[in-house]
Formats: C-alpha cells, structure tokens, sequence
C-alpha cells in the first residue's frame, strides 16, 4: 500500500530518489589515493549517493616533502614510507573490490626532482598509475569537495597541505579562478626567522590573491589537516561541546585567541588533549603563522572548517550533473531509509502527515524536518531502553553534508522525541547551548508529531487522517477516516497525540469523517 501512495506523489524539489539508479551505482566504491607532501591516504567511498560513506579510510603521515626546500629530492625516510604505504593501499583496494581507483600526487612529488623516478617506482611496485597534478587543478578539486558537502558555498576555500597552500573561489555552487602557491609549513620550515617568514607569506598570499583579482571574501572555507588541528584546539579552548570538525565555524576573534593560545601553551599537552598525532601537531605553530596572514588579508566575516577536500573532489568529479545537483542531506538520509528502516519509504508518507504543523517555515527548515521523518525509524533494531539515545548521537556525529552543527542537534533532538517525550537526562543537556529555545521546542514538536505518526506506520496511509493547526484558536485537529481508521486511534495513539497538542500549547481534537 505504501508503494502504490509513493507512486502517485510528487516528489517535489528534491526530485525521485538516484541512490539506487546507475548513476549512484556506478560510483559505489569508489577509490581515492591521495600522496601529499606530508601524508598519504587511501578512502573508499561507498554508497555515494550523494553524500557516500567512508568504507575505508586510511592515513600515512610520511612527511615526503620534509626537507624538500634544501634538497630538491623527496624526503629518503619518507620515500620508503610512502611506497609500503601505497602497496599497501593497492592490496586493499583489490580486496575491497574498488571499481575505480584514482592515484595523485600533489606538491612534493611535483616539485622534486626525482619526481619523476618516484612515478615509476610506484608503478613498478604497486602497479598504481600515479597522477601529478599541478596547483591549480589541485585547487580545483579542493573546490569541489567543499560543494560535496556544501552545495550553495559561497566565499574562498583555503586549503592547506605540507608544501602548497591552495586558493579556489566558491561561487554559485561552481569553482571559479584558482592558485596555488609555496606556503605550506614544510616548505617555510627552510625560511629562518619569524620576520623573513611574514614577509615570505605576506608576499605569496599577495600574489594569490592578485591572480584571483579579489582580496576579500565574506566566508573563508578551511581545508586541510594543518586547519583541523587548528579548530580541535579552538574547540578545546572554547569547551565546545560537539566535535564535529565539518561545518565547525570560528569568527576572526575567535580564531585570534586561538592562534595566542597555541602560542602560549606546551604543544605537548594540547596534542594530548585535542588527540592531534605528533607530526601533525609539529607543523601547526608554523601553520598558524600562515592562517594569521591569510585571515587578515581575506578579512572574512565567518570561518569554516570542511572536512571534505580533494579526495572528496575526486568522487565529486565522476558525479554526473544530475547527481551533483542534489541535496547531499536528503539523499543521504533516503539512502539510510532503504538501508534500514522497517518500511522504506514511510518516511516520505510521515512527512507528509506532520507537515502542515510547519506550513510556515522556511524551506531550509522544512528540509531538515523531511530528513527527520526519512530516520525516524532507522535505528529501530537499537535497545528500546536506549533507541532515544542512540538516535541522538547518530544524529549529531553522523557524516552528513549541508548540515549545519546547529542543525545536527535539532535533527538529533527531533529523533530523540521520536522515541522518548523527555529530553532531561540526555545526552542532549550538553549540546543544549547550540540550539536556542525555539528551536528545541520545535525538535520537539517535530519529534512527538513523528511519535505518534508512526503509530499508524504498518497500515495504509489513507488511514493515518488528516493534522491541521489552528494558531489563533490554540487548537489540533485530527480528521480520522471512519471505519479503519478510527479503529486504528487507540488508547496509546490518543495519549501521544495528546502529548503532541500539549507540546503545542494547542487543544486537541478528534473529528472522525467519512472516508
């Protein structure tokens, strides 16, 4: 019955689901090696419909480009590392049944001038054909990972490896100009002296900011491991209580306290306590010498962290348009659904039951409640005694794209309702501070509207009735079909819709209508 009513719906904005179509197919493990100046890592995507699942996700920190300035050679010690490193890789990939596989390299092995010989030695030991791309293709496809996860980004992304920094402008969901230049930790290591580093940056980021012909931009988006072990230590000492890199926002004032803080702190203990490896957390004080400068020139507004970059790129790339042009958020919670709910497709039916209690949202809101309703029921194989629980943390710590961290805890907290009418004692009590109270009481509301229903989830749709909402009046009304669907109100779906009004502030009322 559930099917026929699918059938006959529109699928409106988003469009009929492409998870399962030959396009997502074709992208289902999906190989990406990526060999940088400082690490070199393998992902496998899986599933990408279009926000996939990491299948295998796996990092080398090998330092190649460690002493490159002086030498012009790759690092000998990383050299050795990096090839065990792609052997290694190359088996897996085998293993995992990798339909495409897709080898580049980056700054170090471009620049050095046994780059070359590197190529083949890799070729000639793992039968991996090794990519060298050059900067501004490098650039590019950072770009595009941004997009994966933020499809309306709109600013400059900045991405940081061991030797290169690269610059791509985000404009309209599309990858304008780009540069690369000389500024990654590794490489300025060979400059002495904090003053001819400044200077050293200052030019460099004034050169690329010339070829783009635009200095400033509202939005910086940061890329890069280099970035990320900048932010988990802004988290640590703003006692953030998500961590969550992707989407993690800072203000200039933030970001200045944080790069004093590094400064004044033992890196030791802040590698410790922001779990940050210690070849990381080696480059991060020369890194934030950089991150300094291109925030003063660039003068965003907001800073983002994307955890998304070039490999992300890279899957971005073979995408057909269609693919990319959908909303990574929904498409990947329609995934979730046909993966693990009890009735695909119910959640479709559910949203369209709850959703005149939000006629008059936006549609940025109306979106996050349709992804509500498309998880309401994929962890149902979880503990009754902790379903709530459990649906909050997969919620909010999930690897979803376009999802602010604002939005995770909303999500989270909709899905917690879903199973449970209380929030205190939650893990929600420690990310309460990100939601306002607004919107916690519209998670709420969401969450006990998908409660009760879920109530109706086994049955033909055209049983579940109607909701509509009397602001003025203070009042719920719920048309029920006489007959079945009548029969099918019963004692626990009365006190949940009861518990849904009271969270309303409204009255409620049953009208039983003849079908």
């Amino acid at each position: 019955m559930i099917s026929k009513a699918i059938d006959a719906e529109e699928f409106g904005p988003f469009g009929a689901p492409l998870f399962d179509g030959p396009e997502a197919r074709a992208l289902r493990r999906v190989g990406v090696i990526d060999v940088g100046s400082n690490s070199v890592r393998l992902v496998v995507f899986d599933g990408a419909a279009r926000s996939p699942a990491y299948f295998f996700n796996e990092k080398i920190l090998c330092g190649l480009g460690a002493g490159l300035s002086e030498t012009g050679r790759l690092n000998a010690e990383g050299r050795v590392r990096a090839l065990d490193a792609l052997r290694r890789f190359s088996i897996l990939a085998r293993g995992m049944e990798v339909n495409s596989l897709t080898a580049v390299a980056t700054a170090a092995v471009r620049e050095a001038e046994d780059g070359p010989a590197f190529e083949a030695e890799v070729m000639e030991r793992t039968g991996l054909k090794l990519w060298v791309i050059d900067g501004a293709e490098e650039a590019r496809l950072s770009g595009q990972g941004v997009l994966l996860g933020w499809p309306e980004a709109q600013g400059l992304m900045c991405d940081i490896g061991g030797s290169s920094m690269e610059f791509a402008v985000l404009d309209g969901g599309a990858v304008g100009a780009t540069v690369s230049g000389k500024l990654g930790p590794l490489k300025l290591q060979a400059v002495k002296g904090k003053g001819a580093r400044r200077k050293e940056i200052d030019a460099g980021i004034g050169r690329m900011t010339e070829t783009l012909g635009q200095a400033r931009f509202d939005r910086l988006y940061l890329v890069g491991g280099s970035w990320r072990a900048i932010a988990r230590v802004d988290m640590e000492r703003r006692g953030y209580p998500l961590h969550v890199l992707h989407e993690y926002k800072m203000t200039p004032k933030d970001l200045r306290a944080t790069l004093e803080f590094i400064a004044d702190e033992d890196l030791e203990d802040l590698r410790l306590r922001t779990s940050t490896s210690m070849a990381r957390m080696s480059l991060v004080p020369m890194a934030c010498e950089v991150l300094d400068r291109v925030v003063k020139t660039v003068k965003p507004k907001e800073i983002a962290i994307s955890s998304y970059g070039i490999r992300e790129g890279l899957l971005y790339e073979q995408m057909p348009e269609v693919l990319r042009a959908r909303d990574p958020l929904i498409e990947s919670c329609r995934a979730s659904e046909a993966a693990s709910a009890r009735l695909p497709g119910f959640g479709r039916v559910l949203y369209k039951f709850i959703q005149p209690l939000f006629a008059r949202e936006k549609d940025r809101r109306r979106r996050l409640i349709r992804a509500c309703c498309l998880l309401h029921d994929v962890s149902w194989r979880a503990h009754p005694d902790y379903r709530a629980e459990i649906c909050f943390d997969n919620a909010t710590r999930a690897n979803l794209g376009g999802l602010t961290h604002s939005e995770r805890v909303y999500l989270g907290l909709a899905l917690l309702h879903r199973y449970r009418n209380k929030r205190e004692g939650t893990p929600f009590e420690r990310l309460a501070p990100l939601l306002d109270e607004a919107d916690t009481l519209q998670a709420e509301v969401a969450g006990k509207a998908m409660r009760f229903g879920a109530m109706f989830s086994a049955q033909d749709p055209s049983l579940m009735g109607r909701l509509k909402l009397y602001p003025k009046k203070a009042e719920l009304e719920l048309s029920l079909p006489k007959g079945d669907g009548e029969a099918l109100f019963g004692e626990v779906a009365e006190a949940r819709f009861k518990s849904l009004a009271s969270s309303l502030n409204c009255a409620p009322k049953v009208k039983v209508v003849r079908p």
